[in-house]
């Protein structure tokens, strides 16, 4: 990929133009993929998105916080061998009171509008990932890893 400045520059760019991402959680040693609409905060050190509190992934969360998201570039077609870039983000995830949610909500929703309604629901819960990793794959190998 070049230098350390030319990866976290792919690494933003990946991070603000993908909607959405694979969410990774396990409970009881089975893992299980949500795909998740996100956002990134402008330090990258958070990812946010938001669940409806009855889901898998929720409960998940609750009973442990260690999640993994995959974000890629991909369009489907066989260009994406050596085109498409992909990372792994790895961190701790927690619910967001909604009383001090106020910064990541905004975020949030200045990529995802159309979600106002959803995220503002009662029933649905923000979810602060506290980013320890990310691992930035392109040209199908080479890997550049950031540590927060």
């Amino acid at each position: 990929m070049g230098t350390k400045d030319q990866a976290s520059n792919a690494l933003e760019t990946l991070l603000r133009s993908q909607p959405l991402a694979v969410l990774a959680t396990h409970c009881d040693g089975q893992p299980h993929a949500s795909l998740v609409a996100y956002a990134a905060s402008e330090d990258l050190k958070h990812l946010v998105f938001a669940t409806p509190k009855s889901t898998r992934k929720y409960t998940n969360i609750l009973a442990d916080d260690r999640v993994a998201m995959l974000i890629d570039s991909r369009s489907n077609r066989v260009s994406d061998f050596e085109q498409a870039a992909a990372v792994t983000v790895t961190g701790h995830a927690r619910e967001q009171d909604r009383n001090t949610s106020g910064r990541f909500a905004e975020f949030f929703l200045a990529k995802h509008r159309h979600l106002a309604e959803f995220v503002a629901s009662p029933a649905s819960a923000l979810i602060i990932v506290d980013v320890d990793r990310y691992s930035l794959v392109t040209g199908f190998q080479d890997v550049v890893e950031f540590r927060m």
